[in-house]
């Protein structure tokens, strides 16, 4: 059964929130990064990705970047742009995307729940891209970006959600992408204990979106309890912020793919291949992948319908995934796209693009883009459970969390 935790987050300073809060660090590259930075000096990139206020020759990964982050963050305090709460709190944060609101409960998660398997993963993890944030997050001494967090719905914490949402919000802005933030604390006691005891009854957590910031998290957190032989398990550096989702409020986009080459294939060959596997139709126009087994493919100007042949298809809960479908029965054998995870002829495109940002590519630096059908909540849900993992970048998760509303301090 799942153990969660209140917590005293630092916040921002009520007026500061809308430009304090910003998109997770690694959507953006350093480019973008440095100029969202420019466009709003007091954005949270400037502490995720504290390279963007050092010099373009300072390596992203450089000490000095994270001693940098480290001392904006508590100069940021210090000045008051961020506030402490006085006591451990629960919070929920509400996010409203094109008419579609998801509530999430903002906790602090055990690090023993992710090791003993009550939370859950779906993916693989990269030991570099830990790396960086273990730094990060040991030298500012605080964890600065929540892990998304999904669960099976609970009547009894839908109906203390929609409670809390008839109070005051601690914030409620629309960013500059039209997405509405709403938050709200929760402070009295009996209050707190009953979210306890409701995720007491709940047996399995399942990490949305996250995985490298979770497993850095829960890494530091092992780092604290070497140097503290004598902890007891209530120290916070035991613990990592995550928010907590009701999973029918969830949706997943399209993650798409774009290579860059055909394997030295010419395009009829190329689509020979394809055939051998996929029943495949010319279209006039975008391929939206209505359904479990359909894909898109945009090949010289030129979009086709894809359905895998029946005789290809599988009920095992990783390889009958449509992602799983394509690296099995073309990326690899055909594209000779062996391991996505490093294979730099690959790229990966989020749906929230949208079908033109596939078309945009094959025509400046690939030769051939795939849409896909997106996962599922359920499918997450039954990989995870059956203990497997999917293939890299199966889910794309919308709306994205902000960084920078909620800290959690490891070490006071």
């Amino acid at each position: 059964m799942a153990k969660i935790k209140a917590f005293a987050a630092i916040r921002p300073k009520k007026e500061l929130t809308p430009r304090i809060a910003a998109l997770p660090y690694d959507v953006y590259s350093r480019a973008e990064a440095k100029a969202e930075v420019e466009r709003e000096p007091l954005s949270f990139l400037k502490i995720d990705r504290a390279e963007t206020i050092l010099g373009d020759d300072v390596d992203t990964y450089a000490p000095e970047v994270y001693q940098k982050a480290h001392d904006t963050l508590w100069e940021m305090v210090e000045k008051g742009e961020f506030v402490r709460d006085p006591a451990p709190c629960f919070y929920l944060y509400e996010l409203t995307m094109q008419g579609r609101t998801q509530t999430g409960l903002v906790a602090c998660a055990s690090i023993d729940d992710y090791e003993n398997g009550v939370i859950e993963k779906h993916e693989n993890t990269r030991a570099d891209k830990e790396e960086d944030r273990i730094r990060h997050v040991d030298r500012c001494n605080a964890q600065t970006g929540p892990i998304f967090l999904a669960y099976r719905k609970n009547p009894a914490m839908e109906e203390l959600t929609r409670k809390t949402e008839q109070t005051e919000p601690l914030f409620d802005f629309i960013g500059t992408d039209g997405i509405r933030h709403k938050g709200y604390r929760i402070s009295q006691p009996e209050e707190i204990r009953e979210i306890e005891q409701i995720f007491e009854t709940i047996p399995k957590i399942y990490i949305a979106d996250g995985h490298h910031r979770a497993a850095s998290a829960v890494k530091v957190g092992e780092m604290r309890r070497a140097a503290h032989p004598g902890y007891d398990g209530t120290e916070e550096f035991n613990w990592f912020l995550a928010v907590f989702f009701p999973d029918d409020e969830l949706k997943i986009l399209d993650y798409n793919r774009v290579v860059k080459d055909l394997n030295g294939l010419a395009k009829d060959a190329f689509l020979e291949k394809v055939k051998e596997k996929f029943e495949v139709e010319m279209r006039p126009e975008p391929v939206v992948c209505a359904e479990k087994g359909e894909l898109g493919m945009y090949l010289e100007d030129t979009w086709y319908r894809l359905k895998v042949r029946p005789e290809f298809t599988s009920e095992d809960p990783v390889e009958g995934l449509d992602v799983s479908y394509l690296q099995r029965e073309l990326l690899g054998p055909v594209l000779g796209i062996r391991d996505p995870k490093t294979d730099g002829r690959i790229d990966f495109i989020g749906g929230i693009r949208g079908l033109g940002e596939l078309e945009r590519r094959v025509q400046t630096d690939a030769a051939v883009a795939f849409a896909m059908h997106p996962t599922s909540i359920t499918e997450l849900f039954t990989v995870a459970d059956a203990g497997e993992l999917m293939p890299p970048k199966s889910t794309w998760f919308e709306p994205k969390l902000r960084s920078g509303l909620f800290l959690h301090e490891i070490d006071r």
